[in-house]
């Protein structure tokens, strides 16, 4: 984006939008601010991975300069009063004028399109998936089973155990159960925390 396109997003959705949006999920949305660090913002996002903007980087690209309306948030104490709103960042301490066709001037708070939060987002290191996966391989090893036993004996596919030590799926808690407690003669325990 140039320096000076406008990054705003501002929607008010309709109950028929809103239901449409429900079923796109394809479209990333952020649902959780998991935490501020600094210029960073950890933040979940409705496909379920945790994903790190670093708005020291973005604004750096982006060139922000004294007159810029994101200029205020390179100051932490500005940075961090950001929101969740309409399942996207944004600061309404940073205010911005919008005029619409009819030529009434409405102020709205700064807000990015969440589509290009998460392209310009890195994961957060390690995903569920990711733990998933090294811990399955982990204890495929101990127990002295290879992929196609384990798959064997926990009724699912050598390539699926491929894919899923490898990172390279998700894993429903059906299939993981099934992968523990059959394939690996393990018990399962989940902790919410």
């Amino acid at each position: 984006m140039g320096k000076n396109e406008t990054r705003v997003f501002d929607a008010e959705f309709s109950p028929f939008e809103s239901k449409i949006m429900r079923k796109k999920l394809s479209i990333p949305r952020i649902i959780k601010i998991q935490k501020i660090n600094g210029l960073k913002i950890q933040c979940m996002f409705n496909n379920g991975e945790s994903r790190i903007l670093d708005f020291g980087k973005i604004f750096m690209q982006w060139k922000i300069t004294k007159g810029d309306i994101e200029y205020p948030l390179l100051k932490p104490e500005e940075f961090k009063k950001v929101q969740l709103r309409n399942f996207t960042l944004s600061w309404s301490n940073i205010p911005v004028s919008l005029v619409s066709e009819e030529g009434n001037e409405k102020i709205h708070p700064y807000e990015l399109s969440p589509d290009e939060l998460y392209k310009l987002s890195e994961p957060a290191k390690p995903s569920n998936s990711e733990k998933f996966g090294n811990l399955i391989r982990a204890a495929r090893i101990k127990a002295g089973l290879t992929q196609e036993q384990l798959a064997q004996r926990s009724g699912t596919s050598r390539f699926y155990i491929s894919r899923l030590e490898n990172n390279r799926t998700d894993v429903e808690l059906s299939t993981f159960r099934k992968i523990v407690e059959a394939g690996l003669d393990k018990h399962l325990k989940l902790i919410i925390e």
